[in-house]
């Protein structure tokens, strides 16, 4: 099955991504400067490393689509989890609404993914 296109989903992924990106160590700083920078290195280093193969151009670790969601997730449930954490109401409430609208437009992604 060939991969569905999902530019609009990339896009709301990658907006997604990039909070987690900004606001889990901002969030963890207050505790721990090192827990920040491994914060970083986690988010952005798993999903660069591990991929599922047809999702990406260039697959360093091949692994299921079953990883590759689990990845996605966990960068959504960081990124809310940091704005709530470090963030105003107004800007967790926004970065909320992004995640649960890049929830949403996974979904066909996430049924290739399982289909692999």
């Amino acid at each position: 099955m060939e991969r569905p296109d999902d530019r609009i989903a990339s896009a709301l992924r990658f907006a997604a991504e990039l909070v987690a990106w900004v606001a889990t160590p901002w969030a963890l700083s207050a505790y721990s400067w090192l827990l920040a920078v491994l914060a970083v290195v986690v988010l952005i280093g798993l999903p660069t490393v591990f991929s599922t193969p047809g999702d990406k151009a260039q697959v360093i670790v091949p692994v299921p689509g079953t990883v590759t969601i689990l990845l996605v997730l966990l960068q959504l449930a960081a990124a809310v989890i940091a704005a709530w954490s470090a963030w105003p109401v107004y800007a967790a409430v926004l970065v909320s609404l992004l995640v649960a609208i890049t929830l949403v437009t996974e979904r066909r992604r996430w049924r290739w993914l399982l289909r692999g």
